[in-house]
């Protein structure tokens, strides 16, 4: 069983290079940086999602689909433990992240935070300087020095660096709502995070802004595994290696249980879905 203190030191085995390869060739397993296997979550008695099984691959972008109450944000919580500050929600099955379980006795969920970082639907910069923004994660975890080079390691992997260099000092709500989301970006990369969740992080942006994101998101990749929850195919289909469709029963009681229905690379499950669920959904047949 793995304590704080494992978890702690984990090393993470990473390809030397991204390869930016939509999928394995066949035959060829993966690694994957999260094994998803039955994974249900209730609040309280009510089961919000319920088996879930799926492999998530390195230095990809995995995108979530669905129509609304399918479980997508859900299930993105769970990646980080997020679902630890609903009082009412517990996590069934298991979620293994680089061989290890993120739920074991004395796993320390803040230390998962910082190596799975998360970037919300609404850009949401604190009231602080550009530069507070970006070193709050890192001060929190006692770093003291090499701040400078943080923040603009930081604002420049977030494509914002040329933008704010001269500004630093400058409060992050003066920023546009797409420079505030790629603030939020750059916040959550100061904590040398292995993986970035984002949880539809264009929904409140314009074309112009939400193109930057997703050619972010892009260069990102390189360096990141990034799991994206859209409620925008296209964008699926624009930025994501791979797609996960989620569904949603209604009980008779009018409770909403999203469930997983198909896992595919997004060419293949937009093109040639194996699911007629997936295909009713993709063609707008229902949604």
């Amino acid at each position: 069983m793995m304590d704080a203190m494992r978890f702690d030191n984990l090393t993470v085995d990473q390809p030397e290079t991204a390869t930016g390869e939509e999928t394995t060739p066949a035959g060829e397993e993966s690694p994957s940086v999260f094994e998803l296997g039955g994974v249900g979550v209730l609040y309280g008695d009510f089961p919000a999602l319920r088996d879930v099984s799926m492999a998530i691959p390195p230095h990809q972008v995995t995108a979530l689909i669905g129509p609304s109450g399918c479980g997508k944000s859900t299930l993105l919580r769970t990646l980080n433990r997020m679902n630890d500050l609903i009082p009412t929600a517990r996590v069934e099955g298991s979620v293994v992240y680089n061989g290890e379980d993120l739920y074991a006795d004395g796993v320390d969920p803040v230390e998962v935070r910082r190596r799975i970082g998360m970037v919300f639907q609404k850009p949401n910069p604190f009231p602080k300087s550009i530069f507070d923004n970006v070193v709050f994660g890192p001060r929190l975890n006692g770093v003291r020095k090499g701040l400078d080079e943080i923040v603009e390691t930081a604002l420049q992997q977030a494509a914002l660096w040329d933008e704010v260099k001269d500004k630093l000092d400058e409060s992050g709500l003066a920023l546009s709502g797409g420079q505030q989301q790629r603030l939020c970006i750059a916040r959550a990369i100061a904590t040398s995070p292995d993986v970035i969740l984002m949880d539809e992080p264009c929904s409140a942006l314009d074309p112009i802004a939400t193109h930057r994101i997703e050619e972010l998101m892009l260069e990102l990749k390189k360096d990141y595994t990034i799991v994206i929850v859209t409620h925008n195919m296209q964008q699926a289909a624009r930025v994501a290696d791979r797609t996960a469709f989620f569904s949603v029963d209604v009980g008779e009681m009018g409770q909403r249980t999203g469930k997983l229905i198909e896992f595919d690379t997004t060419n293949k499950l937009f093109t040639s879905p194996a699911e007629t669920e997936t295909e009713n959904y993709i063609t707008g047949r229902f949604g």
